[in-house]
């Protein structure tokens, strides 16, 4: 009977461990995710959308940095050196820090960077940096299986809500573009003119997958090779610190410049849920913070002031709304003219 009953216990904890895994809590409220260094290296935490509330969910020497939501907010995907110094894996936990695994379970063998997840909370998509082979690409993967596949290359990577995109950014000789790769077929496609604005990127989503907030800079860079150094740094003063934030349609209309380019760099970290404001990183006193500004009203607001060793002291960032949060697979004609329209509303 003893026996039994011990083998039972055994079974319980290991369904429960499983059980827990599914059906974490999600926050019930809107909560947004940042990196941070005030506790000497980076490490991941949780405020409130008025910075308020502000938690540690990871402690440990390692760098932890990037989270991302799950789509219903029951998990969080994340980048940490924790296994190997200075090589970036992906990891998960729960809303409350706890329950951290590798996503992987094999062997490290170069950075994975920018984590997004798909709307439907299976897949994953990741920048891969192999620094042996200087080499860098977009890696698409399933939770529960390690073979992923590789695209070309493509910076900051955000899914669609509806699931059939992901945007991102490529270099060029002026600057950075604003990319769409289609899901399915692999196509590309440029919704912004370079000549419009020579630097796009950083793009972040709202719910109703209409618009995305980006960081852009009118000023192209100096081109390479140029003849005359005079012109070179007349043209570098031009667009050094002049990154600032943009919301843009996503057929690349409307294009509109929410910030000046008074002060350091603008960079956008993350629009809300319901596409009113704007989470955003700028330095202040010699240290990053995040601010946040209302789209409609212009009012800004500063939510991070502690600082740290690092000039990165507050940066990063991804909203979390349960308003907005859907509670099965999404599906793309449901989420872009229903679900997104009404809760836009």
């Amino acid at each position: 009977m003893r026996l039994v009953l011990t083998f039972s216990l055994i079974l319980l904890m290991l369904m429960c461990g499983d059980v827990c895994r599914v059906f974490a809590e999600a926050p019930t409220t809107p909560k947004i995710l940042f990196t941070s260094t005030r506790d000497g290296n980076r490490e991941i935490y949780m405020m409130n959308p008025d910075g308020s509330e502000q938690v540690n969910l990871t402690q440990h020497l390692a760098d932890d940095l990037e989270a991302a939501w799950s789509p219903t907010g029951e998990q969080i995907l994340f980048v940490s050196d924790r296994q190997r110094k200075g090589v970036r894996d992906l990891y998960l936990m729960d809303p409350d820090g706890s329950n951290i695994r590798r996503v992987f379970k094999r062997k490290i063998k170069a950075n994975k960077r920018s984590p997004t997840w798909s709307p439907d909370g299976k897949r994953f998509a990741y920048v891969y940096r192999d620094w042996d082979r200087r080499k860098s690409s977009l890696h698409l993967g399933r939770f529960g299986e390690e073979d992923v596949e590789s695209l070309r290359y493509v910076g900051s990577p955000a899914w669609s809500p509806d699931g059939s995109e992901i945007a991102g950014s490529v270099s060029h000789v002026l600057g950075a573009r604003l990319i769409f790769i289609n899901v399915d077929t692999r196509g590309r496609e440029q919704p912004i003119p370079d000549r419009t604005l020579p630097w796009q990127y950083l793009p972040s989503w709202s719910t109703a997958g209409d618009r995305l907030a980006i960081t852009g800079n009118k000023h192209p860079r100096p081109a390479i090779g140029d003849k005359e150094l005079d012109e070179a740094r007349e043209l570098h003063e031009a667009w050094n610190d002049k990154f600032t934030v943009y919301i843009v349609n996503r057929d690349g209309t409307g294009l509109r410049q929410l910030l000046d380019e008074a002060g350091p760099d603008v960079r956008v970290a993350a629009l809300a849920p319901d596409g009113s404001e704007v989470l955003y990183t700028q330095e202040t006193n010699g240290h990053d913070q995040l601010f946040k500004l209302n789209i409609n009203s212009g009012v800004r607001m500063q939510l991070t002031h502690v600082a740290g060793p690092s000039h990165q002291a507050n940066h990063q960032g991804d909203w979390f709304d349960p308003a907005y949060a859907l509670p099965v697979s999404p599906q793309p004609a449901l989420l872009t003219t229903t679900w997104g329209q009404l809760k836009k509303k």
